[in-house]
């Protein structure tokens, strides 16, 4: 691996490690604001990993962006959206 992908590497790891301990931080808030979520680096790595001819499971993408099962990760910290957060969501996917 050369350098310039050992070190994208290594900020990824970085990104995601921040998420982890931001998990009061919820999906829909980080789609709102940045049009990406937890769960697009999960869809992310299985569309990437698929260009290289490489087979990775959702469930197994989303364990390691989430360091734990999905299911896990949703009973123990996702909140309900609220209405607000629902209505901007539709809002900004409307524009698309």
């Amino acid at each position: 691996m050369d350098k310039e992908t050992e070190i994208q590497a290594a900020v990824f790891r970085r990104l995601l490690a921040h998420l982890d301990s931001r998990k009061d931080v919820q999906n829909i808030e980080l789609m709102n604001l940045a049009g990406f979520c937890r769960n697009c680096f999960s869809k992310w790595t299985v569309q990437e990993a698929e260009k290289l001819g490489v087979d990775v499971e959702l469930d197994t993408a989303r364990e390691q962006v989430y360091g734990m099962p999905y299911s896990q990760w949703k009973e123990k910290h996702q909140l309900p959206a609220t209405p607000e957060q629902l209505a901007r969501f539709e809002e900004l996917n409307a524009k698309k």
